[in-house]
């Protein structure tokens, strides 16, 4: 399937809800929560996109990177790239409902196996996302990850364990779901949590906690302490809070506080294999891929969502090749200018 036409399918199923721009900026569907804009006036989602596109790559062609490695392990498990899909639900009231939940998460967990990588499964005030989520983490034997919002602990710890008994690599909560609009809809109370509320969290598993939504180096000190096993640094893809800074502003400080004691993962406006080096020159282990995705279910099913981690895969070793870069390990700061 060629990504033309998992692009043009796509926009002809989600009018109103994404009109697949050129640039996915933000500003065609700013204020669309629910839907697939960002908050208020989309400025967290503009910003976003303005200063992950401002890093520039520094091309090198003198070098015997020939057939880079683009290979990542997380967890015990090796993947074709550093790029996970981001725990995304709501078809219905997000992406114009031309598939279910259950299509869309069977979709993109089999899609981004078939393309090397794993999933993440996501919770909303829906229950039965989440449910769809478990039982295709059970169908793929656990390959996958279970982020759960940000409910109170009881009912967070009680879906740490359908995650458990799914099999699942590892589980964590979107803390950034926090203030989410779309849980409102459904009645579903979300709030904050303690670092006392974080710790128990994490204690009432083996499996490793991963914390998504840090964006400031005193949250991602406090997510060490308490015990966490990764962070993904991210502003909910700008749909919680309008006029926040950007996941790529503040990475590589919190990379540089924290980065050798937790594994730090980034997320925020991934469209291309250039944007998955920044986030790694910046110091992110790895990335989360959201939008793209959505496209890739909505315009091809689970072969759309591999044709877009292809895509990115592809794209990524071309521009490992024009930087100099051997590994993932390889891409540094000298890859990238701010």
């Amino acid at each position: 399937m060629e990504l033309r036409e998992v692009r043009s399918n796509a926009r002809g199923k989600m009018k109103g809800f994404c009109n697949l721009c050129t640039e996915c900026n933000g500003v065609w569907c700013a204020g669309q929560v629910p839907g697939m804009g960002g908050a208020g006036t989309g400025e967290s989602f503009k910003r976003s996109f303005e200063k992950l596109k401002n890093i520039k790559l520094s091309m090198k062609t003198l070098h015997s990177a020939t057939n880079p490695n683009t290979s990542f392990s997380i967890f015990g498990e090796k993947l074709s790239i550093p790029v996970i899909t981001a725990p995304i639900t709501g078809t219905k009231f997000n992406m114009g409902g031309s598939v279910t939940d259950e299509e869309y998460i069977n979709d993109v967990v089999f899609g981004s196996i078939d393309a090397g990588t794993i999933a993440m499964i996501g919770d909303t005030g829906d229950s039965s996302c989440y449910v769809h989520g478990i039982e295709a983490l059970k169908k793929s034997k656990g390959k996958g990850i279970a982020i759960i919002k940000p409910r109170e602990n009881s009912e967070i710890i009680y879906r740490i364990k359908m995650a458990e008994e799914a099999g699942a690599l590892a589980v964590g909560v979107d803390i950034d779901g926090a203030g989410l609009v779309t849980m409102k809809l459904f009645g579903q109370p979300v709030g904050p949590k303690t670092p006392e509320e974080l710790k128990e969290l994490i204690e009432s598993t083996e499996l490793p906690f991963i914390v998504k939504g840090v964006l400031s180096v005193e949250e991602a000190k406090i997510c060490v302490k308490a015990g966490a096993s990764a962070i993904v640094v991210s502003n909910h893809g700008g749909r919680v809070l309008n006029h926040t800074l950007a996941p790529c502003e503040v990475l590589k400080d919190i990379v540089k506080a924290v980065g050798d004691d937790i594994i730090v993962l980034a997320d925020g406006n991934v469209r291309e294999g250039a944007d998955v080096i920044k986030y790694i020159a910046l110091g992110a282990k790895g990335v989360l891929i959201g939008r793209p995705v959505i496209w890739g279910s909505i315009g091809g099913r689970q072969e759309g969502v591999k044709t877009i981690l292809e895509t990115i895969k592809s794209q990524l070793y071309q521009g490992m090749i024009l930087t100099g870069s051997h590994s993932i390990e390889a891409i540094d700061k000298d890859k990238i200018i701010l």
